[in-house]
C-alpha cells in the first residue's frame, strides 16, 4: 500500500451503501480495515420504538416496511441504472480486510480499531457510536447521513424533505460523530434532484453519489489539519420510518413516492 494515502477504518453495518462507500473510498485511502457489525436484533428495535412512538405508529412502520421490501424489487433496474450512471460498482468487500463484530460497540471492535492505527474513522450505517469507541483512537469520525442535518436527523432524510415539499433542503451531509443521534459538527452538504422516475428506494442511490467526493474532502481535511465546521440547517428535527399510511398519503396527495 502506498504510504501516503491516508489509513482509513471503516466502520460500517451490513448494506449496499457500506459496499458502495467501500468502492469509492479504496485507491483513494488506505482502507485497513472494515469492521462491520451484525444487524441488531429486530426485537429489541421493536421494543424500543414501541417504548419510544407507541404501539400504534409503531405497526404503521411495520406495516411500511414488509411493503417496501416487496416494492424495492421493482427498484433493482433503476438502481443499477443509478449506480452505472455514478460509476459506482456493488463488488463484494474483500473478507480479508473485514472484520465481523456482534455491535460496533463491542470490545472485539473497540481492539480491531486500535489495532489498525487509522488517521481517519469512516462511519457509515452503523448503531450510535458508545463514548468508548470515540475514545478508543484520537482521530476524527466522520458519518455519511442521509438527509440535511440538523433539520433532518434519523432516517430517510431525502425522503421527508421532499414529503415536506422542502426541495432545497433534500441532500446529504457528512459530518464529525459524537454521541447524539446525527448531531455532529457539519463538514460538508450537498442538495441533490431526483428524477421522475426516483423513489423511497432510489434516493439515498443519488444521496451517496453526492456524498463520495464530500467523504473524501473531509478525510483530506482531517489528515491536512483543515477541519472547517460549518452551520447546519435548522431547525433540529429526528425522523422516523413513515408508516404505511404517511407514504401512501404522501404518494396520493404530492407525488412524492
Amino acid at each position: 500500500m502506498e504510504s501516503n494515502k491516508p489509513r482509513v477504518v471503516l466502520l460500517c453495518g451490513e448494506g449496499l451503501s457500506s459496499v458502495l462507500m467501500y468502492n469509492s473510498l479504496v485507491g483513494v485511502v488506505n482502507i485497513e480495515r472494515v469492521i462491520m457489525e451484525a444487524k441488531p436484533s429486530a426485537t429489541r428495535l421493536i421494543s424500543r420504538r414501541i417504548t419510544r412512538l407507541g404501539v400504534f405508529r409503531t405497526a404503521g412502520q411495520l406495516l411500511f416496511v414488509v411493503t417496501n421490501k416487496f416494492a424495492a424489487k421493482f427498484s433493482a433496474k433503476r438502481v443499477d441504472q443509478l449506480l452505472q450512471r455514478y460509476g459506482m460498482n456493488r463488488n463484494a468487500i474483500p473478507s480479508h480486510v473485514v472484520s465481523k463484530v456482534s455491535s460496533i460497540n463491542s470490545e472485539q471492535a473497540i481492539e480491531v480499531l486500535r489495532q489498525a492505527r487509522p488517521d481517519v474513522v469512516v462511519v457509515n450505517g452503523t448503531r450510535i457510536l458508545s463514548r468508548d469507541v470515540l475514545a478508543a483512537v484520537d482521530v476524527r469520525f466522520n458519518n455519511t447521513h442521509m438527509g440535511i442535518t440538523p433539520k433532518y436527523r434519523g432516517v430517510h432524510g431525502g425522503y421527508w424533505a421532499l414529503a415536506n415539499g422542502d426541495v432545497e433542503n433534500c441532500g446529504v451531509t457528512v459530518h464529525l460523530v459524537d454521541q447524539g443521534i446525527d448531531t455532529g459538527g457539519v463538514l460538508y452538504q450537498q442538495t441533490i434532484r431526483p428524477e421522475k422516475h426516483d423513489n423511497f428506494n432510489t434516493y439515498p442511490i443519488h444521496q451517496l453519489a453526492a456524498a463520495v467526493p464530500l467523504m473524501r474532502a473531509a478525510i483530506d481535511d482531517a489528515v491536512t489539519s483543515r477541519v472547517n465546521v460549518r452551520s447546519g440547517v435548522l431547525p433540529s428535527r429526528l425522523w422516523y420510518h413513515p408508516t404505511l399510511f404517511e407514504y401512501a398519503r404522501h404518494w396520493m396527495i404530492k407525488g412524492v413516492k
